[in-house]
């Protein structure tokens, strides 16, 4: 319960709206009625504001964005302006974090003090917003613009005792806030008067102008795509006005993003996010508990899952088949945390401790240890099947027994086992102790508690796990394929593959389908369609430009040459003389002398295949929810955020004209085209 309380002569208002005190509305006017209570109190000569020990606050109630509530008096800014205006000292005591509304708080008040610990932050840019109750101009006026753009535009939160000497805080301290802050609160009323306010100090108009231009002039294509960013330096360059000018300009740029598009998408990739990690009702469950984790395949793949298991202070056993193999692996993962150390983002002391819990071997009955065993091993059915026939006589009973595949069948893997309820699938993606995105695969066996322990490994190696059936390509690589086919179809169709790769990225896409597929090796996509080729159905529509790049020998980025060519690492603008010989030797096969289809028209047939496939995908219950789709699409696949995910785009749509399009679609594919139910989807 919020509370207002007195330490001697100072009033403690004590924020709780847990889980992190959000500054909805009945918490905005709590603050506005203690304030006036302490003001009109003779026996009051200060103020603190405190949260509690996990929140000072977390900022604004996501919840009330778009909502009444929202706007509902008393509004934040008129909060800050409440306590910016008070007569006595008030000061903000700061630990667990400040985030948002919740840092515009603290520096309305007239000081701060922080626990060492405590995090700050102003991450509205990764929900489309900017600071909307005077952020971008309390915070310049108290750090100066450059190291305020740098926490307003990097949106993570940063250690209190990091801005100790910015002048963000009054005192920064080791412990018991309360009583430092309270202490403060007193000095300041003995002396009898306040300390000048942010809101009172002047910026020097021609230095925050250029300032703002350096920092404008620094973001890149992907940031300038999202309308957020912009406003930004727009409203911090409001810090050259008066402070009531410049708070004026923040509101409306701030109040003009809430209804974007991109806002809007931000805030439902958020929310699905939160929704990804929780599993169905029917298979909830207590996850089993895990302390070791065993790796097999000491690759670049099992390396980095090692070490994100080490990362979260687990005990990781990596086991190989030979000692060469086994030592390449341990230098990478010695190189990993040396390149750590090196470059300061990691303490020698907590490195050598990671390592520590490492254990590298070729004794496989070492797998006894294990809570949990995941296999990374080379992507070929037969060599997971030897691979888990080995672990089921090995592992000790109970243990959680897991396979990265990223298209296999998990319950054929399962069944090499005489445990298949202990069995699930754990695709990491690469580099995986950098990608956030972890597909759970559920098997037709597998037990709810080894689901949900292999949910909350996830969650304990900072993943977002999602749950998914146990089908070909899972849900990212299943959609994946299906729009990679579009885009090799617009190949035949009168696209250049750079068209194609600079529409997408136009759009927001971390890098184009024919980039991507050089990056990691057409051979890996060759190899998959050999495998396939005995059972495809010679009706379906089928591109064969990538085997006959690989037949030559252009592989990708590895070999110098694939769609593209590679000199010294960097990609040429356009392909070259041979791929587009090759392509126009399929079209006049194909007897196609169509035009070449614009950038707009390369983004919505790709988006379509994907749409459609989300479709199939969710009718088969392969997604659990509609929102995981976007989930994987954005955290695995390069996405943009601010698009929401193909999900959210197909609902943005026009009902008609989706529809229109998608059996357009269908029929210029031909055989074999499933088209998708909207319905479920777009509900």
């Amino acid at each position: 319960m919020n509370s207002y309380a007195m330490q001697g002569d100072v009033a403690v208002v004590s924020l709780s709206h847990p889980p992190v005190n959000s500054l909805s509305l009945v918490l905005r006017r709590f603050i506005v009625q203690a304030l006036d209570a302490a003001e009109s109190d003779p026996a009051v000569r200060g103020i603190v504001l405190a949260g509690s020990d996990r929140a000072f606050s977390a900022g604004a109630d996501v919840a009330e964005l778009g909502t009444p509530a929202q706007s509902a008096e008393p509004i934040l800014p008129t909060v800050l302006a409440r306590v910016a205006a008070c007569r006595k000292p008030v000061l903000a005591a700061l630990s667990g974090v400040a985030l948002g509304g919740g840092l515009e708080l603290a520096m309305s008040c007239h000081g701060r003090v922080a626990l060492a610990s405590a995090l700050v932050g102003l991450p509205e840019i990764h929900l489309g917003l900017i600071p909307g109750s005077t952020g971008t101009q309390l915070l310049p006026r108290l750090v100066g613009v450059p190291r305020a753009l740098g926490l307003m535009l990097n949106g993570q939160p940063q250690s209190a005792q990091a801005w100790a000497d910015s002048g963000l805080f009054d005192l920064v301290v080791a412990d018991d806030v309360l009583a430092a802050a309270c202490a403060l609160a007193r000095q300041w009323a003995e002396a009898g008067a306040l300390p000048v306010g942010a809101r009172e100090r002047t910026l020097d108009a021609a230095a925050v102008a250029e300032q703002v231009a350096a920092e404008r002039a620094r973001l890149s294509a992907r940031q300038r795509l999202q309308p957020a960013y912009g406003a930004l330096m727009d409203a911090v360059a409001g810090c050259a006005l008066p402070f009531a000018e410049g708070a004026q300009r923040e509101r409306e740029l701030f109040l003009q993003l809430v209804p974007s598009h991109a806002a809007q998408a931000l805030r439902h990739q958020f929310k699905a996010e939160r929704e990804a990690s929780k599993l169905p009702p029917e298979v909830q469950a207590q996850p089993r508990p895990v302390q070791t984790v065993a790796v097999i395949g000491a690759g670049t793949m099992g390396t980095g899952i090692a070490i994100c298991a080490l990362d979260a202070g687990l005990n990781v056993l990596l086991l190989e088949q030979n000692h060469e193999a086994l030592a390449r692996g341990q230098q990478r993962v010695t190189e990993h945390y040396s390149g750590r150390v090196a470059a300061g983002k990691m303490k020698p002391a907590v490195a050598d401790a990671a390592q520590a819990r490492l254990t590298a071997s070729i004794d496989w009955p070492l797998l006894e240890r294990a809570d949990v065993v995941i296999e990374a091993v080379f992507e070929d059915l037969s060599v997971k099947l030897a691979v888990f026939q080995q672990i089921d006589t090995h592992a000790r009973a109970g243990a959680v027994l897991a396979t990265n595949t990223s298209y296999l069948d998990v319950d054929a893997i399962a069944n090499a086992t005489r445990r298949p309820q202990d069995v699930l699938g754990l695709h990491f993606f690469s580099p995986a102790n950098v990608m956030k995105l972890l597909e759970v695969v559920r098997g037709a066996h597998t037990a709810p508690d080894a689901l949900a322990t292999g949910m909350a490994l996830g969650k304990a190696l900072k993943k977002l796990p999602v749950l998914c059936g146990n089908a070909f390509g899972f849900i990212g690589n299943r959609i994946y394929n299906a729009y990679r086919k579009q885009c090799e179809f617009m190949l035949e169709d009168g696209a250049w593959p750079e068209d194609v790769d600079h529409a997408l990225t136009g759009m927001g896409f971390a890098m184009g389908p024919f980039a991507v597929a050089d990056l990691s090796g057409l051979d890996i996509a060759w190899h998959m369609r050999q495998a396939q080729a005995a059972t495809r159905d010679p009706r379906e529509r089928y591109v064969g430009i990538l085997d006959r790049l690989c037949e030559q020998g252009r592989l990708g980025r590895k070999t110098g040459a694939g769609y593209y060519t590679y000199t010294d690492g960097k990609q040429a603008p356009s392909t070259d003389a041979t791929v587009r010989g090759l392509i126009e030797q399929v079209r006049a096969a194909r007897g196609i002398t169509g035009q070449p289809p614009s950038a707009e028209q390369i983004r919505r047939q790709a988006l379509l295949a994907m749409v459609n496939e989300a479709a199939l995908l969710l009718a088969e219950g392969v997604a659990a929810r509609a929102s995981d789709i976007d989930v994987v699409l954005v955290q695995g696949y390069g996405f943009p955020r601010w698009e929401g995910g193909p999900v959210f785009w197909a609902r943005q749509q026009e009902r008609a004209a989706l529809e229109r399009d998608l059996q357009a679609l269908a029929q210029s594919v031909g055989f074999g085209f499933r088209l998708g139910q909207l319905d479920p989807l777009l509900a």
